[in-house]
């Protein structure tokens, strides 16, 4: 008898075709598909592929975000800020001590109004920040996406390959999708820059950040506070009614100790560095604390490749910058793409991301290098760099033009800023 012909295998199914896809569905993944929603138009097919999508929106995320003026107008021009603006604490006043734990007193060396004072963008009177509950935006931005038809899927990205005149990717659930342009928004760990062997250049700064919310007396009147302690800084920024957010910077060995103490101990480590200016205090959930280091991508491109934020680069939280150093990036890239598409070019074409990279590269080495030494400067116990750094502070506080250009460059609206930031639309 002969043998029985076996079967043959089906053919793989031919990749989902799009123009854009991005790996990660954060705060930065979900703003750039907006964006570029925004400057390619409606006829761009934009996918989003994410494996938390099913945990729904920032699940248990309790932080808050310090939001810059540029990224707040960027967030305005693409219909996103008034879901937000009713839990958006705008930042009125700012003020910087530089004390010991035991040290009675905690003068002020330096003290920010928080209006942007330029004569050619900020429109009078604008904050140069807002503080906004992650969880807030990450919904918004959720539902944004989704009135503005941008494909989310809920898989992760298990490889990725160039194949010509577009990228593959194979996701988790065994699809694959091919897109003229890949943006890796995957965070700090980006699976998609080492699938592409980009390296990365860092280091761990061997501190923890532990966030939390602290509910007080008395109000806050809009002025945010970091305390420069030798351990590191202890940022008290304010959210609407009558709380706080809390960046507490300790020695990673110092925060595990810290969040193991019964809840009634660490009230007590916690109300030495906050004080009682806003009278009894309360812990309002329960504290967590993220490891600290620098990390910056060698590359921010790849071949049909952009790597977006946290993938390109993490600093310490010291200047509040991190998040909006990923939106400075969805506003060139959204630019520079959508310039692109207008013309008729490859969208995710040489000259589109050499474009991008020469727009983010000099920028973020600049706060990088900045974020990096303030941190070496502050977080130690020597008296003589307590010394040069107070003298240092009280300069500053005299010259009100410094100052200005200060806060213009923190609200992300000094320089060449992309459109978006400057509330333009592509």
């Amino acid at each position: 008898m002969p043998a029985p012909h076996a079967s043959p295998s089906p053919a793989p199914a031919a990749p989902r075709r799009v123009d854009i896809a991005i790996a990660g569905g954060g705060l930065g993944g979900l703003s750039l598909a907006l964006a570029l929603r925004h400057g390619l138009g409606a006829q761009a097919r934009i996918l989003v592929a994410d494996p938390h999508f099913a945990r729904g929106p920032a699940l248990g995320d309790t932080r808050a975000s310090a939001i810059a003026a540029g990224a707040r107008r960027l967030l305005e021009t693409l219909g996103v800020w008034p879901q937000v603006a009713a839990e958006a604490q705008p930042m009125l006043t700012m003020e910087i001590t530089d004390s010991r734990l035991g040290d009675v007193a905690r003068p002020a060396f330096l003290s920010f109004d928080g209006e942007i004072r330029s004569r050619d963008d900020a429109t009078p009177g604008e904050p140069f920040a807002h503080m906004v509950p992650n969880a807030a935006l990450q919904a918004a931005l959720t539902q944004a996406a989704e009135a503005a038809g941008i494909a989310m899927v809920n898989a992760g990205v298990t490889a990725l390959e160039s194949a010509g005149r577009s990228a593959r990717l194979t996701l988790d659930d065994g699809a694959a999708v091919a897109a003229e342009l890949v943006c890796a928004c995957d965070g700090g760990r980006s699976r998609l820059r080492s699938m592409a062997g980009i390296g990365t250049v860092g280091w761990p700064y061997g501190q923890s950040g532990i966030v939390l919310t602290v509910g007080h007396e008395r109000d806050h009147e809009g002025k945010a506070i970091e305390h420069f302690l030798p351990a590191g800084p202890f940022a008290v920024l304010p959210l609407t009614g009558r709380r706080c957010s809390i960046v507490w910077t300790e020695s990673t060995a110092a925060a595990r100790r810290l969040l193991e103490l019964p809840p009634v101990l660490f009230h007590d480590e916690l109300e030495q560095r906050f004080g009682l200016a806003l009278g009894a205090i309360e812990v309002l959930d329960t504290p967590r604390a993220f490891p600290l280091g620098f990390q910056m991508a060698r590359r921010f491109v790849g071949e049909r490749l952009a790597l977006v934020g946290d993938a390109a680069h993490t600093i310490h939280p010291i200047a509040g910058q991190g998040l909006n150093m990923g939106l400075r990036d969805v506003a060139a890239l959204a630019e520079a793409v959508t310039d692109a598409g207008r013309l008729g070019l490859d969208l995710g074409g040489v000259e589109v991301l050499e474009r991008y990279q020469r727009w983010r590269r000099f920028d973020t080495l600049t706060m990088g290098v900045a974020t990096d030494g303030l941190n070496r400067l502050f977080s130690n116990r020597s008296d003589v760099l307590r010394l040069l750094r107070d003298v240092g502070l009280g300069v500053v506080e005299r010259l009100p033009r410094l100052k200005d250009a200060f806060i213009r460059d923190a609200a992300g609206v000094g320089g060449q800023a992309p459109k978006l930031l400057r509330g333009q639309a592509l």
